[in-house]
């Protein structure tokens, strides 16, 4: 079987991304959530070190000029942009109505804060997917 590298690689970083949440989870609030490892936000972003490290496995398969990693470098900036503005604009408005409706009787669930990054996190995603991204020829 042949593996798709590219693929096997942003799945790996985004693993790494999720079970650190989920570490950092256990050793900050002392409780075992599996929800994390399948929520956004936080810290690192899985979004940044999902993207990165697909462009940087296919940039040493198929050449740093080429077209595809041409393509997979712009989606991946548009995709840390996104995390860091329009998603990080959603969560700091889903916690000012959260704040804004406590004490007020109603039925509507709180509104997930956790949507989007910092530029730190999405940062620290960034480095994870190179990370990810450069050892996987050695590793694999």
């Amino acid at each position: 079987m042949e593996w798709n590298n590219p693929l096997f690689a942003a799945i790996t970083a985004w693993f790494i991304a999720q079970v650190t949440k989920l570490i950092t989870g256990v050793i900050k609030e002392k409780r075992f959530d599996l929800e994390i490892m399948f929520a956004s936000g936080g810290m690192p972003s899985s979004h940044s070190s999902t993207v990165v490290a697909l462009a940087t496995v296919i940039g040493i398969e198929e050449g740093w000029g080429s077209s595809l990693f041409a393509l997979s470098v712009i989606f991946a900036v548009i995709i840390m942009y996104d995390a860091t503005g329009v998603r990080q604009a959603v969560g700091l408005q889903a916690q000012l109505l959260n704040d804004y409706f406590k004490g007020i009787r109603h039925e509507t669930p709180l509104l997930n804060e956790l949507v989007g990054h910092t530029e730190f996190q999405v940062f620290v995603g960034l480095l994870l997917g190179l990370a990810v991204g450069f050892l996987w020829p050695v590793i694999f």
